[in-house]
């Protein structure tokens, strides 16, 4: 059975065989890679990689093919131009350069990775057997739409920097391209045969877009390095919070922040830790002149709440990195106005954190209240009652200061965590899973 992965990014492993950087985003599919090519002589899969080329592979032509050995298999990368930092245009081009990948390796299944960015309508629109056309969801962009903005004030949300103007990015044309990538993304789940995802919240939207499409239930497997060790409340350090994301507002960092001061009252030891770039920098002129709306909001916030040392930005982490500094926190907190089944909690839970999550979107599928943490009510749809800014942060800093409060109760969170997202994101489990849905699809492949 021949079997063409689309992807958002190229395969970590891939990339370093070849000598290209790689993303640290995505990374479950390393996992997913490992297990099919690693058992390629008994699965009977033939496996291709599509992607956005990454800086480097192409040398100026719109397609480059290599096959690297990874993880004891052949995988054949087909990489292709795309411009990921405008997803909500549809580039026509792109559908000759699909088709010329599908002319070249022939799939029997052609199984497409999220939602995200224009490839995946382009790829849907031009491979002729729709019934073999799998759609795996991460997150849905036309239902983030509705929670971008995140119970921000709407002289936040109207915030405009010279970066901003520059480059067209505001946050309202940030919430508009949203928009547009839904458009595409409901098309494209419109021709697609079959959908996987793994939340209630995953099957709902997109049954309600195609209700003809065959949708698969399938977990997904998270990086390797998330299945070794355990979190110690004797080796973390106290009243430490670590968030894995705070670079758009769908990541409620603002959330985390007004939630301080009631924290700090309690515990004022406390601290913040953010993975990723710091959107608050303001040190240098060219720091000052890339500061985004965004950025600014947040950076008023510290100022005004007196929050400079309770707030720490991480930069860039790659894996190992992250597992440390999951493993030093003494809280993972999701505060997102919106997720799907979000990784970053998954990776909590394997390692048995004590973890707070906002009860948005599908995290109630993957993490269960009062058995693998604190569930608080996060935001909620204008159609359904706003959420307010300060009503949602206060619930934020209960949910953390009852779990600082009992720290036996946190550990045992932790334990239950650790079992149960054993079981979902399983990765002997998950891989004979998607080996089903593809016999369901190409019986005779």
């Amino acid at each position: 059975m021949k079997v063409l992965w689309l992807c958002n990014i190229m395969l970590p492993a891939a990339a370093a065989v070849m000598g290209l950087e790689a993303s640290n985003k995505e990374g479950w599919l390393s996992g997913l890679a490992e297990r099919v090519l690693g058992k390629g002589s008994e699965n009977g899969v033939e496996l291709a990689a599509a992607f956005p080329a990454p800086e480097g592979m192409l040398d100026g032509e719109e397609l480059a093919v290599k096959t690297v050995e990874i993880f004891g298999g052949k995988l054949i990368c087909f990489g292709f131009r795309e411009d990921t930092r405008r997803a909500e245009v549809y580039d026509k081009g792109l559908e000759q350069r699909l088709e010329r990948i599908l002319e070249s390796f022939g799939p029997d299944i052609v199984h497409c990775f999220g939602t995200e960015y224009p490839h995946t309508l382009a790829m849907c629109r031009v491979f002729p057997r729709k019934d073999r056309i799998l759609i795996g969801i991460q997150g849905l962009c036309g239902v983030y739409a509705h929670a971008y903005f995140a119970d921000l004030p709407e002289s936040a949300v109207r915030s405009v920097t010279l970066r901003d103007i520059l480059r067209r990015d505001s946050m309202i044309r940030q919430q508009k391209k949203y928009v547009r990538r839904g458009e595409a993304e409901q098309e494209a789940v419109r021709l697609a045969g079959h959908v996987s995802g793994r939340t209630r919240w995953d099957r709902l939207y997109t049954n309600r877009w195609n209700p003809d499409a065959v949708y698969h239930s399938m977990n997904e497997t998270l990086r390797h390095e998330f299945y070794r060790d355990t979190w110690s409340r004797e080796t973390c350090v106290p009243h430490s919070i670590f968030l894995s994301q705070g670079d758009y507002p769908i990541k409620g960092l603002h959330y985390m922040l007004k939630a301080l001061p009631a924290i700090r009252e309690k515990y004022p030891d406390v601290k913040v830790w953010v993975a990723g770039n710091s959107l608050v920098r303001y040190g240098t002129l060219k720091e000052k002149l890339k500061i985004s709306g965004y950025g600014r909001y947040l950076r008023r916030l510290i100022k005004e709440m007196s929050l400079e040392n309770q707030v720490g930005f991480l930069g860039r982490l790659d894996v190992e990195q992250m597992k440390a500094q999951y493993l030093k926190s003494s809280l993972f907190v999701c505060c997102s106005s919106i997720e799907n089944s979000p990784n970053s909690l998954g990776e909590a839970m394997l390692l048995g954190m004590p973890c707070v999550s906002a009860d948005v979107g599908g995290i109630p599928s993957i993490f269960t209240p009062g058995e693998d943490g604190i569930m608080y009510q996060g935001f909620r749809d204008s159609r359904e009652g706003a959420g307010k800014l300060e009503a949602v942060s206060a619930g934020l800093a209960r949910a953390v200061l009852e779990m600082w409060d009992n720290e036996d109760r946190a550990e045992e969170y932790g334990r239950c965590a650790r079992r149960h997202a054993l079981k979902t994101h399983d990765r002997e489990q998950n891989y004979k899973r998607l080996l089903e849905i593809y016999g369901e699809m190409a019986p005779q492949a």
